[in-house]
This record gives C-alpha cells, structure tokens and sequence, in this order.
C-alpha cells in the first residue's frame, strides 16, 4: 500500500511515469496507474481502428477525439472501459458512424484484450 515503483516507455523513449497505490486508488498527485495507462492505449488503438475502417470504406475523418474511461475497484479489480468518441466524418450518416463505432470497438486489439471487461461506447458525429 505504500510502495512505489516508475514504468518507463522504453522503445519510445517518451520517459519514466511515476505509479503508486494512492494514484491508483485514491487521487492521482502527479502519478500515473495502470488503469491511466490502459485507458490511454484503448483509446489510442481505438481511435486508429475506426479511423483506418472509416477510411477504407471511403470515408475518411476529419477527426477523431476519443477517451477511454477504466473504472478500477480496490478488491475486484478493473470494473470496466467506456470509450466516449466523437468524430467529424464528412458525408456520413450518424447511423452509418454508429455501425463504423461498433465495429471498431470489437475489432480494436486492445478490445480483443480486454475481452473479459465490460467495454460500453458514446459514439457521436460532430
């Protein structure tokens, strides 16, 4: 409960992120979590699923801002993923976005790894 470590990017050479139970359960203090780091590679690997689907169906974004929310519980665990995206896709039909969202939700591959989470989606054009 006390102690304290640091996680590095080391391919990246982005840099060393400080973690500790408290960032992780309490308030984060300038610290990371792996629940933040997660969240931030869901909503990454997700954003360029949908944008690489979106393209090839011939309608590439504009933009695509999503976030990814992990929901942790001390004693049980990582609860849950909620990805909020919103996107502007020229000449797209809100429902044809929807279908294009969902689709890459369950095609994202860090989805696929986190398939024993419950993973819910607020997708919406802009």
């Amino acid at each position: 409960m006390g102690g304290r470590g640091t996680v590095s990017l080391d391919s990246s050479k982005v840099g060393s992120f400080e973690v500790t139970w408290p960032s992780r359960a309490e308030e984060p203090d300038g610290r990371t979590s792996p629940e933040e780091l997660i969240a931030a590679a869901h909503s990454t690997c997700y954003s360029m699923a949908l944008s690489h689907a979106l393209a090839g169906a011939g309608t590439p974004p504009e933009k695509v801002d999503t976030r990814a929310e992990v929901t942790f519980q001390p004693g049980e665990g990582i609860t849950g993923v909620h990805l909020t995206v919103r996107a502007s896709v020229p000449g797209l039909s809100a429902a044809a976005f929807e279908k294009a969202a969902q689709d890459a939700k369950a095609g994202c591959p860090v989805s696929k790894a986190l398939a024993g989470t419950k993973i819910t989606l607020d997708a919406a054009l802009v």
